[in-house]
Order: structure tokens, then sequence, then C-alpha cells
């Protein structure tokens, strides 16, 4: 937390959580009234008050460190710091009781191993997922917000063979993957830069990976899929780039494959449905599904997706696990 050292003094009752490493989030709410934190998978209140003026302040100061800027007429901030933490905010009027700051602090990378051991999947499926990436079935891993997604991603990913090369693409930069042939794409949302009249122009995650494409992968890592660039991802899948994964937000394994075909009905190419279906069906191998369960996150599903079926409409899929 390197550059948030250098703003302290605006938020210095953060600090303790800042330096925690049991704190994985620290949430401010109503511009410094209530702050949450979230510990071994668990949200709680702290009580810890901010001023309103110095949050303000630091969110700017942020936004400065990361070669951005935030006001009332770009009130949105999403960024990286140097040691990968994630910082987001929103300021008035949009921040309708204030500003509000959620930091995502950098955290450990855990393996497939480590996550057995602490009880969020049992030995039989890390094997199964194990073997799913040496078969090079490409990868679905769905759930909510905080249900350690990523956090699974990133342990199945050291499974992929060194002599492979990888694209990894993000929205914002977090994921966590020590391997040699490996390419790294960030997104970009239009921004206007300090000292710039005009702004940039955004460099879409469809954009990336329709680019990545000439950059030779073997496998094509998405941090997560949320819209119309499902079907780039598709196209992608469906031409040769076997052994790939993502990640989306959903309730249940099979409910990721409806929200992933709606995310690609976004891209209004005029596919029908059936085809986009059909579509899913052949790029997708293996569906996880992980949940929060009594506070702690746990794989609860796993789907093996076999076909499509014309006569019913259906994709047909295997249920290997369910918790």
């Amino acid at each position: 937390m390197s550059r948030l050292n250098l703003i302290i003094p605006f938020i210095k009752p953060l600090e303790p959580f800042l330096l925690d490493p049991t704190v994985t989030e620290v949430m401010v709410n109503q511009g410094g009234n209530r702050v949450f934190i979230e510990r071994d998978g668990a949200i709680s209140e702290t009580p810890v008050t901010l001023n309103a003026i110095g949050l303000r302040n630091a969110v700017k100061l942020i936004a400065r460190f990361c070669d951005n800027e935030v006001s009332e007429e770009q009130p949105i901030l999403d960024a990286r710091l140097a040691d990968g933490s994630r910082v987001a905010a929103m300021l008035a009027p949009c921040g309708v009781d204030g500003t509000t700051l959620t930091i995502r602090k950098f955290g450990k990378r855990y393996s497939l191993l480590e996550l057995v051991g602490s009880g969020s999947l049992p030995p039989m499926i890390a094997s199964i997922l194990t073997d799913a990436v040496f078969d090079r079935r490409n990868i679905l891993i769905s759930g909510g917000t905080g249900t350690g997604k990523t956090t699974l991603l990133n342990a199945l990913a050291e499974s992929i063979p060194d002599i492979d090369r990888i694209v990894l693409i993000e929205e914002t930069s977090e994921i966590q993957i020590n391997k040699p042939n490996l390419v790294r794409f960030e997104a970009r949302r239009k921004q206007t830069k300090m000292g710039t009249e005009e702004p940039m122009p955004a460099v879409t995650i469809a954009e990336l990976l329709r680019a990545t494409l000439r950059h030779r992968p073997d496998r094509i890592i998405l941090g997560e899929v949320r819209g119309a660039e499902a079907w780039d991802l598709l196209q992608a899948l469906n031409t040769g780039h076997q052994g790939s994964m993502t990640t989306i937000h959903g309730n249940s394994a099979w409910q990721a494959l409806t929200r992933l075909a709606h995310c690609t009905l976004m891209a209004d190419v005029g596919l029908p449905l059936p085809a986009v279906k059909e579509a899913i069906a052949l790029a997708i191998g293996t569906v996880v599904h992980i949940a929060r369960v009594h506070g702690q996150r746990r794989v609860t599903e796993v789907l093996a997706i076999t076909e499509y079926d014309t006569q019913t409409d259906r994709i047909s899929a295997e249920m290997v696990y369910q918790a």
C-alpha cells in the first residue's frame, strides 16, 4: 500500500486495516460516516469514521497518483495501485450520501492445495479441475461478488504448462499469474487526463480480445465477462484457443450459462438465441460455481458441458459435483 501511505494523513483511521494482512477489503460509506471491512470472508462494521472533506481529498490524490482525475464532472474512479490493490470511488452528486471509497487489497495468491486445506473445495474436485486445465477444457468460473472467483482462477492458472503462451485480459489488472510466456492487457475507460483538453478514448475488453488473436495465444484468460465482449470471447474460444478461462457473476452454474448467453446477445450480431446456446456449448467445457457458505468461500457446483441438443434447444451437461 505504498502509494496510500502518501495520503494516509487524510485517511489515518484506516491505516490499521490497510496494514492488517487479514483484512482483504476496506469500504467507506456515507462520506466517511461508516466504515466496513472484510476479514476472512466476513464483512463487519468498524467504529471508525472519517472526515468528509479529508476523504474527498484522499480520493482526488489517489486519482492523481494513478494518472487519473475525479471531479463532479467525472465522479467515478476505478484505479490500480502499484502494489496491485484496487481502489474504487464515487464522488457526489452520484454518491448520494457522500464520497464512497472501496479498497480491495492486493492479497496472497493461493494454490489449489491451500484452497483444499482451507475447505474451499474437496481434493477430488481439485483433481478434476486440474485435469480440465491439462485437457485444455475451457473453464467458466461463476459466483457472486467477493466469493473468490479470481482466487480460484489464479490457483487453476498455475496448472497451465510453462510452455503455453498466455494472454491475460482484464478491466483492471489484479490477477496474479507467474508464467514465463505471459502477456497482460488492460482495458481503459474514456477519461480526461490531467492537463489535456481532449479525453483519451476508451479501449474496451472486446477490442483487446480481437487484438489478442494477433499475438498468438495458446490460452486466453479473461478476468471477467460482463457484457457484449462475450461474443468476441466465444469467437476466440471456438477458433482454436482451448484451455482458456474466465469468470462471470452468477448464482449457480446453470445461471452462469444463461447470463453468458444474455451477455452475448448484447453484442447485437443478429444471431438467434439457439445459435448463441450452441456457440456456448461448443466453447465452454466446464463451469465451476463458488459461493459463500456460512461465511466461507466454497466450490458448490461443477458442471461438465457435453453438447447442445437442437431438438430440445437445451445445453446438455453433467453435474459432476454439487455440495
